[in-house]
C-alpha cells in the first residue's frame, strides 16, 4: 500500500479534480472491494467513509476536510464509481489494493458464476438496449409520472420486453428448467417492474402446474428405474417448493394492480406474514430447509441481501455497471456442496456483464473474469473426466480397457474389481473421491444445459458407476452378495431401538443400537478367508467399529484409547506396514478388547453413566483395593444425587449463568466431598472436581448423554 504525505490545504478539492491532483494533495488512493465478494457484514455499495450512498457526499468530505485539515482519506468501497466520470477516483486517486472477483474465487471465498443464455426473444434484439434508457431503467427510485415518461421514451424496448408472449415463453422454460437442476439451491426471478414480477409469477404457477402433469406422464412411459427415481425427484421437488413475489410497497398500490388486471393483496400478504415460530419472509428464503425456494422481484433483494444457497439468477431485466454486478452477486456466496452459481439470461444482458466484470472483476494482470458462459462448464466437466482417468491408470485400472469389453456384466465385474482395488488404501479412497465428488458436483451444476447440448463422455458413465458404490446407491449382485455375508454377521449386533434397550445398558443412536457381545468374531475370520472382495468387507468393517466407537465414546469420554488404536492401526495399514489379513486380523482384536470394554459396567458394579464418572475420578491416580471401593461409591452417590435433583440444578441452559454453574459445582464439591478417601487432596480434589463440571457443560452444551436427556 502506497502512502502519500499531505500537506495542510484548508478547503476540500474540487469534485471535478483530477486524480493526479488528488495525489499531489496528498489524498490516498481508494481501496477497493467488488461487490462480488461481499459478505454479510461488509460495506457494500459505499464510496465515502459512513455514507452508504451511491455518489461521495460533498458535504461530508467538506465537512471532514474542514474538522481534520492534515488527514489522508481512503475509500473502501465494493462498487467504486466509474464510467467515464470516475468519481471514486477523482476524489481518491488511484487505487491501493484491489481484491477483485477472480481472487475470490480462487481464495474459495465466493464460487465462480457460469451464464446460460436460454429462449431466443420474440422480436428483441441488441440494438434496442441502448445505453441511455438503460441507465434509466436501472435507476429504482421512480415516481408515477417518471416511470410514464420513461416507459415513452424507451416504448421499443418494453414494449418487447412485457410482451405477453415473450412473458408466457420464459415462464414455461423458468417451470421446466427450475426443478431440474443439478445443486436445488434457492433461485430468484429479476423482472423488469413490479407488475412484470407479479405477471412472471402467476405464468410460472400455470406452467408449474403443466410441468407436473408432464413428469408423472413420463414417468409412467419410463422403462428403466433409474429414469423413474429421477423422475420421482423431480415430482416430490416440485411438490414442495413455494414460490413468492418480493416487491416495494407504495400508495394505493391495490388500484395500480387492479388497473392490470393484477391482484397484489395475496402477494403482500404474504410478504408481510410471519410464522408462528417468528420468522418473515426473508428469513423463509435465507433458510435452505423452508419451502420457499423461488422468489420474483424487481429491484428489492437485488442488493445488500445474501442468502447463501441461493444459486439460480433468473435475469429478465436490462441492467448495467455496478447494479449489474450486485446481482449476478447474489448467486456465489459460498455454500455446502453449492459448486457454482448460475445467471440465467432472458434479455441478453451479456454485453453489459462482460464491461462491468472487465471493470470490476478482472485485474490489471488480464486475468480472465470469472462469469463464464456454460459451455465452460462443460470443459471442466471434461477435465474432471480426464483426470479421473489418470488417477486411475496410477493404481493400475485402465477405464479404456474396461469400456472395450462388449460384454456388460463383464465391465460391471471389472468395475467391481476396481472399486476393490481403489478402496483398499485410505489414500487414494479419499483421493479418488475427491475427484469423483468434484466430477458430480459439475455435473449436477451444468443440469438441465448439460442434457440439451446432448454432451458425451465415454468415461463418465463409468466413473459415476464408481461414484455410486461410494456413495452406496449401486447395489447390484456380486457387491450385494459380498456385503450381505458381513450384514449377516454385523446385524445381528445392531438391533432397534426399544424402551427396554436402556435397562439393558445399550447405546441408543439414530434408532439403532449396537451390542457387541453379539458379534461373531471367529465367524469374521471365516468369511475374510473366502471373500472375493477383501477391500469391501474391509471397509464395512472399519464402518461397524467407527459407529461402535461413537458410541462408545457418547457414554463414557475415557475411552478415547480405543480411538486412537484403531487410528493407529489404519494409518499403519495406509503406509504399508500390514497386509490385508493382518490388517483384519487387528481389526477383529481391536473388537474384541471393545467386547471386553463393554463388559466392564458389570464387572465394576456400576452403571454406564456412574462408570464414566468413576474412569474420570480415578485417572491418574494410584488406589488401594479400599480406595477404588470408596471411589465407586463418591460415583454413585453423586450421579444419584444429580438425577435425583435434576429439575433443581440441571434447569435449561443451566450453564449459561454463573449462579446455575455455580449450584451445580457445589452439589458436586458437596456429594465428592463425602465420599471421596482422603488420597485426594485439596489440589486434586479441586481439578476432579472442575474436570467433572467442565464434561458435564459439555454434554449440555452438545445435547447428548444423561445431562441433556
Amino acid at each position: 500500500m502506497i502512502w502519500n504525505e499531505r500537506p495542510s490545504p484548508r478547503t476540500a478539492p474540487p469534485v471535478t479534480s483530477s486524480s493526479e491532483q488528488n495525489t499531489k494533495n496528498g489524498m490516498i488512493s481508494a481501496m477497493r472491494w467488488v461487490p462480488t465478494t461481499m459478505t454479510a457484514g461488509s460495506v457494500e455499495n459505499s464510496d465515502t467513509i459512513g455514507s452508504r450512498s451511491k455518489r461521495p457526499s460533498v458535504c461530508s468530505v467538506t465537512a471532514a476536510v474542514a474538522a481534520l485539515p492534515n488527514a489522508n482519506y481512503i475509500a473502501f468501497t465494493g462498487t467504486p464509481l466509474l464510467g467515464s466520470k470516475r468519481l471514486t477516483n477523482q476524489w481518491f486517486g488511484n487505487y491501493v489494493s484491489e481484491y477483485n472477483f477472480a481472487q475470490s474465487v480462487e481464495d474459495g471465498s465466493t464460487v465462480p458464476l457460469f451464464y446460460s443464455r436460454r429462449v431466443p426473444e420474440v422480436g428483441l434484439e441488441n440494438d434496442f438496449l441502448d445505453d441511455d434508457v438503460v441507465d434509466i431503467i436501472e435507476d429504482e427510485n421512480l415516481n408515477e409520472d417518471e416511470t410514464r415518461l420513461l416507459e415513452n421514451s424507451s416504448s421499443r424496448i418494453l414494449e418487447v420486453i412485457k410482451r405477453e408472449d415473450r412473458i408466457d415463453k420464459i415462464a414455461q422454460d423458468i417451470a421446466h428448467h427450475f426443478p431440474r437442476r443439478g445443486f436445488l439451491g434457492k433461485g430468484m426471478v429479476v423482472s423488469v417492474d413490479k407488475y412484470t414480477a407479479v405477471k412472471m409469477y402467476d405464468k410460472v404457477q400455470h406452467y408449474w402446474a403443466i410441468e407436473k402433469q408432464k413428469v408423472m406422464q413420463e414417468r409412467n412411459a419410463a422403462d428403466a428405474k433409474e429414469k423413474r427415481d429421477e423422475l420421482t425427484r423431480i415430482l416430490n421437488y416440485m411438490n414442495k417448493v413455494e414460490m413468492a413475489v418480493i416487491v416495494s410497497e407504495e400508495e394505493d398500490e391495490t388500484e395500480k394492480f387492479q388497473k392490470q388486471g393484477l391482484d397484489i393483496s395475496i402477494h403482500r400478504q404474504k410478504m408481510n406474514a410471519v410464522t408462528p415460530e417468528g420468522a418473515d419472509i426473508e428469513d423463509r428464503f435465507k433458510d435452505p430447509d423452508d419451502p420457499l425456494q423461488l422468489v420474483f422481484v424487481c429491484a428489492m433483494w437485488l442488493t445488500g441481501f445474501d442468502v447463501e444457497n441461493l444459486s439460480t439468477l433468473y435475469l429478465d431485466k436490462p441492467m448495467k455497471g455496478h447494479t449489474l454486478m450486485q446481482a449476478i452477486a447474489r448467486a456465489n456466496r459460498t455454500y455446502e456442496n453449492k459448486p457454482c452459481g448460475i445467471i440465467v439470461d432472458y434479455v441478453n444482458v451479456f454485453k453489459y456483464m462482460q464491461r462491468a466484470l472487465t471493470e470490476y472483476a478482472a485485474g490489471d494482470d488480464g486475468t480472465d473474469f470469472p462469469a463464464k458462459d456454460i459451455d465452460q462448464l462443460i470443459v471442466l466437466i471434461n477435465n474432471a473426466v480426464d483426470e479421473a482417468d489418470e488417477y486411475l491408470l496410477g493404481l493400475g485400472i485402465d477405464l479404456g480397457a474396461i469400456i472395450a469389453d462388449s460384454d456388460t456384466f463383464d465391465r460391471l465385474d471389472a468395475l467391481r474389481i476396481a472399486f476393490d482395488t481403489i478402496i483398499s488404501k485410505d489414500e487414494s479412497k479419499d483421493k479418488f473421491k475427491v475427484i469423483l465428488n468434484t466430477l458430480m458436483n459439475l455435473y449436477d451444476a451444468s443440469r438441465p444445459e448439460i442434457f440439451e447440448k446432448n454432451w458425451k463422455n465415454e468415461k463418465f458413465p463409468p466413473l459415476a458407476y464408481l461414484h455410486g458404490l461410494f456413495c452406496h446407491t449401486i447395489d447390484d449382485e456380486k457387491i450385494r452378495r459380498a456385503r450381505l455375508r458381513m450384514a449377516q454377521v454385523l446385524d445381528t449386533s445392531i438391533v432397534s431401538q426399544q424402551a427396554e434397550d436402556n435397562d439393558a445398558g445399550l447405546v441408543i443412536h439414530q434408532g439403532k443400537v449396537i451390542d457387541l457381545s453379539k458379534v461373531d468374531v471367529e465367524q469374521l475370520k471365516k468369511e475374510i478367508k473366502v471373500a472375493q472382495y477383501k477391500a469391501v468387507e474391509i471397509d464395512d468393517l472399519k464402518a461397524f467399529i467407527e459407529q461402535a466407537l461413537k458410541q462408545m465414546l457418547d457414554r463414557n469420554c475415557t475411552r478415547q484409547r480405543f480411538s486412537q488404536r484403531f487410528r493407529n492401526i489404519i494409518d499403519r495399514y495406509n503406509a504399508g506396514g500390514s497386509e490385508n489379513e493382518d490388517y483384519y486380523e487387528q481389526l477383529l482384536q481391536l473388537i474384541e478388547d471393545l467386547k471386553a470394554e463393554e463388559k466392564r459396567p458389570d464387572a465394576e458394579g456400576l452403571s454406564e453413566e456412574e462408570l464414566e464418572i468413576y474412569d474420570m475420578l480415578i485417572a491418574g491416580k494410584k488406589l488401594t483395593k479400599d480406595e477404588e471401593q470408596k471411589v465407586k461409591l463418591s460415583a454413585k452417590n453423586l450421579f444419584k444425587k444429580l438425577t435425583a435433583e435434576k429439575t433443581e440444578l440441571l434447569v435449561v441452559d443451566w450453564y449459561k449463568d454463573e449462579q446455575p454453574r455455580a449450584k451445580v459445582k457445589t452439589a458436586i464439591e458437596t456429594s465428592l466431598d463425602a465420599d471421596l478417601p482422603v488420597s485426594y487432596d485439596k489440589e486434586t480434589f479441586a481439578a476432579k472436581i472442575n474436570l467433572l463440571l467442565t464434561h458435564f457443560i459439555d454434554m449440555a452444551v452438545q445435547g447428548y448423554g444423561w445431562v441433556a436427556a
